[in-house]
């Protein structure tokens, strides 16, 4: 697998650097610094006491774990988070609880995100007075159904 080097530094030294669980995984897990309890629907930002210094051309994506996603309804709020290869500061997450009933409760070193670091291209934006045709066109969500749900929403909106 490449690799690219990511100068880090750790800003509490209690807490591990980002590490992959296993061989061939995408992301690095994050820790919090910090003991939280997260009411249902509710969100809170915490620190992972780690910054990173990307090399231009690269960022980083905060991603939620999916075990506690889908056990505990814990997510990333603007997930994935990004971070530039030119910010410094610490990583910090917000968080939120999507369990209706139930409150999440983290305690400082729990393993809350994972970190996904990915060549990035710069955009050049050209502006043109009509964009060529495509097969997809301008159909946007829900356009390729999949989903029974879906084909009742649109026979509702085209009557």
């Amino acid at each position: 697998m490449p690799s690219v080097q990511v100068l880090i530094s750790r800003l509490d030294a209690g807490v591990p650097i980002p590490s992959y669980a296993r061989p061939g995984d995408a992301g690095a897990d994050l820790v919090t610094t910090s003991d939280v309890d997260i009411a249902p629907g509710e969100r809170a930002v915490v620190g992972t006491g780690v910054a990173i210094a990307l090399p231009d051309g690269y960022a980083a994506f905060v991603h939620p774990r999916s075990g506690l996603a889908a056990r505990a309804g814990l997510s990333v709020v603007n997930t994935p988070g990004t971070i530039d290869s030119g910010y410094r500061g610490e990583i910090r997450i917000c968080l939120i609880n999507h369990d209706l009933r139930e409150p999440i409760r983290l305690r400082r070193g729990d393993r809350i995100a994972q970190l996904v670091v990915q060549k990035v291209e710069y955009a050049v934006f050209q502006e043109v007075e009509e964009l060529g045709d495509s097969a997809r066109g301008a159909g946007g969500y829900g356009s390729t159904g999949g989903h029974a749900v879906l084909a009742a929403v649109r026979e509702t909106t085209e009557e």
